[in-house]
């Protein structure tokens, strides 16, 4: 794709058709603030790139009928979603649809050259099975903060030897497209706002709770991601006075106390200190312990893995409570890893948040689990690199 919009009608008609799939001129007239004779030499200049393309006529409205125009059908984005423990990998449609996406478990802390070489084979795999001749951009999410205008990671604390890393850089020279770099969660709150819960939301909150806890945050339909790429870092917020040591370096985060790995952590303790039977079988059988094993292990009625549930629904809970009065979303989206604890999980952190925050601010509020589970990532990974294809050069 070397073709980009001219001008910002251009750009919106792009977007349009993004997220409203195939639409004739005559309906796009009706979107856009724009004389028909303006409409009509806009459309023509796009069709001549070939960014879009004519998609046979469209129903009739009364008088001549109209054409349909369509992004251009052969084109192609990846979407690349690395998480702490696994990377998702998808190709989409000029729509965002996603035809084809794999996973594979991979540990971030390996570093930058391992984790690409994995994502470079996940990408050339999905080309193999023919779902696309080449990438015409890619979108790329870390767990971690990211300095956005460069696309490189930022002293990120689960992410050793990826400070400084030129992502978009090096992966752009691989893939010979381009490529744009994000923190995950912001990814995660794209793709629920593209294709999700947050669809019809213009200011709301994404809070993911996986190996770590992050927040997207959506403002009149946009990601602000703050100066320097850092807002929303909610996992390093103080939740316990003088708490455990995080990785960030401080005490009492959220992160300490509530996330993938100290969830785990807590549970093997109270296995070993005969509080679950339940949790205590499970780590004799496997080793180790995870979230899906305290959620198994509260679907099946033991108090102690509820009672970690609840605690760490409570702390997340007062944290998003403060972030609720201060903010006034619409909505606030729970995801990631740890929501497979469900619905116990989301009822402490709603408990916590209508306690604590104003009527006002809560009278209204859904507090929702995603809907897209682990292809939230890819979708928003997607709709980066098409935000920024279809803007004008």
């Amino acid at each position: 794709m070397t073709a980009r919009p001219a001008n910002a009608h251009q750009a919106r008609l792009l977007k349009l058709l993004r997220d409203g799939g195939p639409n004739s001129r005559a309906q796009l007239g009706d979107q856009v603030d724009l004389s028909r004779s303006k409409l009509a030499v806009e459309v023509d200049r796009l069709l001549e790139t070939g960014l879009v393309v004519a998609d046979g006529l469209a129903a009739s409205r009364g008088g001549r009928r109209s054409h349909n125009i369509r992004l251009n059908p052969g084109l192609r984005f990846l979407g690349v979603d690395i998480g702490a423990t696994s990377v998702d990998v998808a190709v989409t449609n000029a729509e965002l649809e996603i035809l084809g996406h794999l996973n594979h478990p991979m540990d971030v802390r390996e570093g930058p050259v391992a984790v690409f070489e994995q994502v470079l084979a996940m990408a050339a795999k999905l080309r193999a099975t023919g779902l696309a001749e080449g990438y015409d951009g890619a979108g790329i999410g870390v767990p971690g903060p990211v300095r956005f205008p460069e696309g490189v990671p930022v002293a990120p604390p689960i992410m050793p030897g990826w400070d400084g890393f030129p992502v978009r850089e090096a992966l752009s020279q691989e893939l010979g497209c381009p490529v744009m770099v994000d923190n995950d969660v912001n990814l995660m709150a794209m793709g629920e706002q593209h294709a999700g819960v947050a669809r019809s939301v213009g200011d709301f909150l994404c809070v993911k709770i996986g190996t770590g806890i992050g927040c997207g945050i959506v403002v009149d339909g946009h990601v602000h991601r703050g100066t320097t790429g850092s807002a929303g870092d909610i996992g390093h917020i103080q939740a316990v006075p003088d708490g455990r040591p995080c990785a960030c370096g401080n005490q009492g985060c959220l992160e300490a106390h509530f996330s993938g790995a100290a969830l785990a952590r807590d549970a093997v303790e109270a296995a070993q200190q005969g509080r679950s039977a339940e949790l205590a079988a499970r780590l004799e059988a496997n080793g180790s312990l995870s979230a899906v094993d305290v959620a198994a292990a509260a679907a099946a009625g033991d108090a102690a893995a509820l009672d970690l549930i609840r605690e760490g629904g409570n702390r997340t809970g007062q944290v998003i409570a403060g972030l609720v009065s201060f903010f006034n979303p619409g909505l606030v989206v729970i995801g990631g890893g740890v929501t497979g604890l469900g619905h116990t999980l989301l009822a402490a952190i709603r408990t916590q948040v209508y306690r604590q925050s104003l009527p006002l601010a809560t009278g209204n509020l859904p507090i929702v689990l995603g809907e897209l589970g682990p292809t939230a990532g890819v979708i928003g990974a997607a709709r980066l690199i098409s935000d920024h294809l279809f803007s004008p050069a």
